[in-house]
């Protein structure tokens, strides 16, 4: 029978000890090494396997193949003993045959728990992001939404994967600050994803809750009623983000107006009522704003070409 290096690779990101089935079977049945003491290797002594401590060297594993044998990865992978391994079985390929098993996966979303260990590091070690406070970081949050915002405009994707990295550090940093509050003010990032879900889940009760829908129209309507239901007290008024960009205030004041049956503007007068008039012009679904950038663009683009 041809001897056997299994490297087995585990998730970091979850419980030490949550293995497949063909893992568990694997680690029960063969002799298993690691660098290390870790809290994988200590889940595996609790469930009975015993794991060998050993120099992470080709020579040191491949002795120990006979006829099949248990790398237990480490959480950075071990590339460098794989390497080694696959270099010398290339030279020697009666030796033994080299094999990668998966014994857990980062579940979706499991690196951004990364992302706020991160965090956590900038916010404690680096004296700018120390110095930094939700005002002062407030212009950036805007300007990293508008730099991303461009790139879906020039339908550039893949800068905008980029993009969502800079507008996600923002979130992030903000909820880190907001752990320093005093206490009746303070919340964490999983109170922002915790309200997030919740939030979700209430407003879209079409997947949640049962509830059944016939169009996208039925879909919005129940979203505005329930989040008017949340915040029965705010006036037409407070309920307009007044900070944004003007053209796409003028989108969601004319969205509000007509759900509420109010007249259209008239756009005499000013040249900010004649832009207001404009907008109500427009398609419906129609994003001024959007519009405008490209145009500005177009434009520009023509000033370099002449």
């Amino acid at each position: 029978m041809t001897a056997r290096v299994v490297l087995l690779v585990t998730s970091p990101r979850l419980p030490a000890g949550l293995l497949t089935a063909q893992a568990w079977d694997l680690v029960r049945a063969n002799p298993v090494l690691a660098e290390r003491p870790t809290p994988q290797t200590q889940a595996l002594h609790a469930a009975g396997v015993e794991v060998q401590i050993v120099a992470p060297t080709a020579d040191a594993v491949l002795e120990k193949a006979q006829p099949t044998v248990v790398w237990l990865a480490s959480p950075s992978g071990d590339e460098g003993l794989a390497r080694e391994i696959g270099m010398r079985l290339a030279r020697e390929p009666a030796l033994a045959e080299l094999e990668l098993m998966y014994g857990s996966w980062d579940p979706p979303g499991a690196k951004l728990l990364d992302a706020v260990a991160v965090i956590d590091r900038l916010r404690a070690e680096d004296p700018w992001k120390r110095e930094q406070t939700h005002r002062t970081l407030a212009r950036y949050l805007l300007e990293e939404a508008f730099e991303a915002h461009d790139t879906i405009l020039a339908e550039d994707y893949a800068a905008l994967r980029g993009e969502m990295g800079d507008v996600l550090l923002q979130v992030l940093l903000h909820a880190r600050m907001a752990e320093e509050l005093p206490d009746d003010e303070s919340w964490t990032i999983d109170d922002v994803a915790g309200d997030f879900v919740d939030k979700m889940m209430r407003r879209n009760p079409h997947v949640f809750g049962g509830l059944e829908v016939s169009d996208t129209a039925e879909i919005i309507e129940n979203w505005e009623r329930i989040k008017q239901a949340e915040k029965p007290q705010l006036s037409f008024v407070d309920s307009v983000t007044w900070s944004l960009p003007a053209l796409l205030l003028a989108n969601k004041v004319l969205e509000k107006a007509r759900r509420v049956g109010a007249a259209e503007p008239e756009g005499e007068g000013a040249l900010g009522d004649r832009l207001l008039k404009l907008v109500a012009e427009a398609p419906p679904d129609t994003d001024a704003e959007a519009e405008l950038r490209l145009a500005l663009r177009r434009y520009a683009e023509g000033i370099d070409a002449s």
